[in-house]
């Protein structure tokens, strides 16, 4: 320590590490812009220098370990998920944990990570240090400690969760579970479903130029749904297709209890999803995505709800002529799409019953994007972070897709669903984004549907019935799972109950959590039901059974 004293790195060296970090981190909590985290650290530094902080006149060392030094490592993990994806949820954190995070592709992340761990150890050092030194900190720090515990949106976020486990009803959703339909469909249209990671509707706005404009124009040809919002446990890549295939959020198995970081075998195996209510039908099914199929259960999802073909990185890498051609995620969309259209191929001249095919972009993959060398060729030069190039290049390779199949002839009979999978995370124009109201794209294609715009109040909760109804398939009261279809006069539960009121049932639910994965947490003893044990609903929790005709 007289050493350091020597070189006068004492006290403004520690001042200056906390001022800096503090500075960066009100840029990423708030709409400050990055430069104002010098001002942060020059008045943090200077305060400190005048109230000698760490240099007290009668200064008194003690070797002691300040408390804060656990809520401010807790406190630097919530920066770095909010600085990295923009809203943190912990849902995707706890699923992706026990999914599987093999190949995720996120190499820049990681050394962020990294860069994040140094900085925190650096703060931890620097507090310390002030602390040993100054006997105001001691008496003060512990105050700080508890409130920075009280104020982190994390923390907060697993107390709910925790609440919900002794909630006295925690069913709400789950008794508003409707099971898909069981009965046969004649004529049964085939199904092309395109999820473009990322590429929320939001980006048709005026603010983002002619990015989504391939979008709107084949939304000019098909339906165009307006309105379609992210609720909680469905904002990451598996939560978006599970919500949209199986009309549920994705609750993580067991979240804080019943061994959540036991490694899972099944994706939501007490639900019937998609893949489930084709197979019965007789559809053929098939997935291809770009990225790999073992990252987030993805592999385990499909092939546990009955897809006959489940291709991902792995299986498709091998076949390329070019092995360079990839991205640390995966393949590039233009490679993607034309596996897409050879198993479309495949499945028509086999003329083995009806087909669906799932594919999974990856050109708007946050926080950058991948695009393709046929954009490079098409647009330009990418500089490598601007998201709207990325936006653009998805949107223009999705519309290429479907004109290079109908062109082929391969869309007869067949509905087109092009969708986000969820919104983006944080992105090059996050704060523009985030000034908006945010919501998902859903347009569907196919014969016999005319051009048209529905705005609706919904989720993606609300797609799974939606496309089940537009295939033709009957619908118990026009719904299926927790979702209704928007082709119907059926409310759905956001025009019913509001999005807030949703996101705080979910919270508070673990039947239907238990519902998901069932067979894979322990039973739990259901409680005999009485006249005086009812769970009585208010008037506004039965509104979703009064019909809104439009």
């Amino acid at each position: 320590m007289p050493a350091l004293r020597s070189l006068k790195l004492t006290p403004w060296l520690p001042l200056l590490v906390i001022g800096i970090c503090l500075g960066y981190a009100l840029t990423v909590l708030t709409r400050l812009p990055w430069w104002t985290l010098f001002f942060t650290a020059a008045v943090w530094v200077g305060f400190g220098i005048k109230l000698r902080w760490g240099a007290p006149l009668n200064a008194r060392y003690r070797q002691v370990w300040p408390w804060s030094l656990v809520p401010l490592s807790l406190l630097g993990i919530y920066i770095y998920l909010a600085d990295s994806f923009g809203n943190v949820d912990l849902g995707a954190v706890f699923f992706h944990l026990q999914a599987g995070m093999a190949e995720h592709g996120g190499a820049g992340k990681m050394i962020t990570a990294v860069i994040y761990t140094m900085s925190v150890i650096a703060v931890l050092a620097s507090v310390t240090w002030i602390t040993r030194h100054d006997q105001r900190w001691r008496l003060t720090e512990r105050f700080v400690a508890l409130l920075l515990l009280a104020a982190n949106p994390m923390l907060y976020g697993l107390g709910q969760r925790s609440a919900a486990i002794v909630t006295d009803d925690g069913a709400w959703l789950d008794r508003r579970y409707v099971p898909p339909p069981t009965e046969d469909q004649t004529n049964a249209p085939n199904l092309l479903v395109m999820y473009l990671e990322s590429i929320e509707r939001t980006y048709s706005n005026e603010l983002f130029g002619d990015a989504y404009a391939d979008l709107t124009a084949l939304g000019e040809r098909g339906l165009v749904f307006e309105g379609i919002q992210q609720m909680e446990n469905t904002g990451w890549t598996m939560a978006g297709m599970i919500a949209s295939q199986c009309g549920v959020p994705l609750m993580p198995a067991g979240l804080l209890h019943d061994s959540q970081f036991e490694p899972i075998s099944k994706v939501v195996p007490g639900v019937d999803c998609l893949g489930d209510v084709l197979a019965a039908q007789g559809y053929r099914l098939s997935y291809l995505g770009g990225a790999s199929a073992q990252f987030a259960g993805k592999g385990l999802f499909y092939r546990g709800h009955q897809f006959n073909t489940v291709k991902g990185k792995e299986e498709l890498s091998a076949q390329l002529n070019d092995p360079e051609y990839i991205n640390s995620w995966g393949l590039y969309d233009d490679t993607l799409y034309d596996f897409t259209v050879d198993e479309i191929r495949r499945l028509s001249e086999e003329d083995d019953g009806p087909w669906a095919v799932v594919n999974l972009s990856i050109a708007g993959h946050a926080p950058n994007g991948f695009p393709s060398q046929t954009c490079l060729d098409r647009q330009g030069e990418f500089d490598g972070q601007d998201i709207l190039y990325s936006v653009k290049c998805s949107a223009s390779q999705a519309r290429d897709l479907i004109e290079r199949l109908e062109q082929e002839g391969l869309l007869e009979n067949t509905l087109v669903v092009v969708l986000s999978d969820h919104l983006t995370m944080r992105v090059s124009v996050w704060d523009q984004l985030t000034t908006l109201d945010r919501d998902n794209t859903l347009i569907m294609l196919g014969e016999g549907i005319s051009p048209l715009t529905v705005h609706r109040g919904a989720t993606m909760l609300d797609v799974f019935p939606t496309i089940l109804d537009a295939m033709g398939l009957p619908l118990n009261d026009n719904r299926a799972g927790l979702g209704a279809s928007l082709l119907s006069s059926q409310p759905t539960l956001v025009e019913t109950h509001g999005l807030e009121v949703l996101n705080e049932r979910l919270r508070e639910e673990t039947a239907l959590q238990h519902r998901l994965w069932e067979g894979l947490t322990p039973q739990r003893r259901e409680p005999q039901e009485s006249a005086d044990q009812q769970v009585i609903e208010t008037p506004a929790d039965q509104a979703d059974e009064v019909e809104i005709m439009r």
